[in-house]
């Protein structure tokens, strides 16, 4: 499990937080001031540390600061907790090197978005490290991890893998429209294991390509599933790691699969990460292409968040844009976060394309949403990634979003 470090003077509020993280499977590190907490981040390199920014002798600004400048700690994802709100002390925070700010006091729903939002974009960065770098620099836990993996694709069939569903709804209609695929692993050894883990190691190691095909075959034979059912069709989401974009065979196989269970190309949305298209966007605008005209739709994930590329927008051939989580929470009352998240909707609506909000967890974010017309969302709000006999249970009952 990823390992999170809180530094926080407050007993209570540590305390708090190590409880809430403790039982959703973290590793906990705690420490009731900056010059611990900067030792502990050192000494136990932790996956993200949560900090305070009030605190006495040394405050979380002067920590941030020592751990950006020690090459050992100067990625970790690292998020500022304050009871202050003022825009002059977001942007000092941000430009010093933090990701992410929680304002106090917080629902444990915000508090874990924002924890699993930076996890992820921290996974997708180590994705890009050399894979011999990777490998070379496996601790003990993940050269287990690594095992268990190789023994779980390998000798296993992928038994212990499971995809689940975030549903997709139209704000207009209330209606569910599409849902994301989300896969989980539960490791008799290890237990669950999350996806921010065992994807990057799994693309260091190659083991990428055999679980994306697992997972895209998967995906195809439930939507045929579904279909032949008689459950109302509606578009499902695969995302795509850069190595399994750029294999040669990845058209071949997705016509195959297409062809083998007489699927709707309509019916499929291949999700990329902006990220993944800029490192080469003419190799990625030839592949995205050659997929639009089989009839398959593609989708950018995490807009905004990377390589800022609106320059290049106009150019991807794609049918979605979905607003990275990170702009969307608080997006009602923070004026730059609705700013930005109101361009999104309008560029992308110039350009003709669906818009897709991610992480929606309050009445208040999807009401600023439905008011700047954004077209669906996805989120707690709703409803959390499902396995597919939940999932199946909402469609069977019609469970809509209020309208």
């Amino acid at each position: 499990m990823p390992k999170i470090l809180i530094i926080e003077d407050e007993e209570a509020v540590r305390e708090n937080i190590l409880d809430l993280l403790e039982a959703e499977g973290f590793e906990t590190l705690a420490a009731a001031n900056g010059r611990i907490g900067i030792h502990l981040a050192i000494s136990e390199l932790p996956d993200l540390i949560l900090c305070d920014i009030m605190m006495p002798e040394l405050d979380g600004y002067g920590v941030l600061r020592a751990l950006r400048e020690d090459t050992s700690t100067a990625t970790i994802p690292f998020i500022f907790l304050t009871a202050k709100s003022a825009k002059s002390d977001f942007r000092q925070g941000m430009d010093m090197g933090a990701d992410d700010y929680i304002t106090k006091p917080f629902t444990r729903s915000e508090l874990l978005s924002a924890i699993m939002n930076r996890l992820e974009k921290y996974a997708t960065l180590k994705r890009y490290l050399s894979p011999q770098t990777v490998i070379n620099n496996l601790s003990p836990k993940m050269q287990l991890l690594e095992i268990s993996l190789q023994r779980a694709i390998k000798q296993h069939n992928f038994q212990e893998f499971e995809i689940y569903y975030q549903p997709i709804v139209d704000i207009d209609s209330g209606k569910i429209v599409a849902a994301e695929s989300l896969l989980r692993w539960k490791s008799p050894e290890l237990g669950t294991i999350y996806p921010t883990e065992f994807i990057p190691l799994a693309e260091s190691t190659g083991l990428v390509v055999p679980i994306g095909k697992w997972v895209l075959k998967r995906v195809c034979q439930q939507i045929k599933g579904w279909r032949d059912a008689g459950i109302y069709s509606f578009i499902v989401t695969v995302n795509l790691s850069v190595i399994e974009f750029n294999q040669p065979d990845l058209i071949d196989k997705i016509v195959n699969l297409i062809a083998i269970n007489d699927l709707e190309p309509d019916y499929l949305e291949i999700e990329l990460t902006e990220s993944m298209i800029m490192q080469d966007v003419n190799s990625a605008i030839a592949t995205m292409s050659k997929l639009q005209s089989l009839g398959v739709k593609i989708a950018i994930d995490d807009f905004g968040t990377g390589y800022s590329s609106l320059t290049y927008l106009k150019n991807f051939p794609i049918n979605t844009l979905k607003i990275d989580r990170y702009f969307i929470h608080n997006v009602a009352n923070d004026p730059q976060k609705s700013a930005i998240t109101k361009a999104l909707i309008q560029m992308a609506h110039n350009l003709n394309l669906d818009v897709v909000a991610e992480g929606v967890e309050t009445e208040a974010e999807l009401a600023f949403l439905r008011q700047y017309n954004c077209n669906s969302m996805q989120g707690f709000l709703f409803s959390r990634p499902l396995a597919v006999a939940e999932f199946e249970n909402i469609l069977l009952t019609n469970k809509c979003l209020y309208v």
